[in-house]
């Protein structure tokens, strides 16, 4: 399994390059490596104490990617999860078509995913308002943790007024502008988490 993950990382970082420089839209697996952010943050002791934080690590994944089934969500997920496994940041990441189980139930495989992560990303783009399996995803994670300031909405493309009422009073990370500096304090936000 490790070495089909390999294999599957090396093509996704062959397709993700290929993908970024055509903006051809495909429904392909990502996986890790990448360059670092334009932004320093200390990372030293942020990742010392990210290593030491019991709650983080009893989970099977640092981050839930929540996204819409449109091609150009998948991507941007993509880029996003790309940014997040790359050394030195090497976070763990669930992203639905790649770590889903086949045959598995939908439901199933989304409620384990959102319970076996530390935080939740939920990109939320207007296709993400429109897709149904988005709104349950939100509204699973909303259930799991309501107040536990591990929900992160991540704007794209979307005015505040647009955000669905259950997200309006929780901060979020516009990554309209300037996509490496959301994805940079999403991770910022991995570390400091408890």
């Amino acid at each position: 399994l490790a070495e089909q993950r390999e294999h599957e990382g090396k093509e996704t970082q062959n397709n993700v390059s290929a993908s970024a420089s055509a903006s051809s839209s495909s429904t392909f697996c990502y996986s890790s490596s990448s360059s670092s952010s334009g932004i320093t943050y200390s990372t030293t002791l942020h990742s010392q104490s990210a290593l030491s934080s019991p709650l983080r690590w009893s989970r099977r994944f640092d981050v839930f990617v929540c996204h819409s089934s449109v091609d150009m969500d998948i991507e941007e997920a993509g880029r996003l999860v790309f940014f997040l496994e790359a050394s030195p940041r090497s976070l763990r990441c669930f992203l639905q078509h790649r770590d889903d189980c086949p045959g598995g139930a939908t439901s199933t495989e989304f409620c384990n995913a959102v319970k076996n992560s530390h935080l939740w990303a939920l990109l939320i783009t207007p296709y993400f308002l429109q897709d149904e399996w988005c709104q349950y995803m939100m509204h699973q994670a909303l259930a799991e943790g309501p107040m536990s300031n591990r929900i992160i909405p991540l704007a794209l493309n979307l005015s505040r007024s647009q955000y669905p009422l259950e997200l309006k009073s929780i901060y979020s990370i516009d990554l309209s502008h300037n996509p490496v500096r959301g994805y940079t304090l999403l991770n910022n936000t991995v570390l400091h988490c408890e």
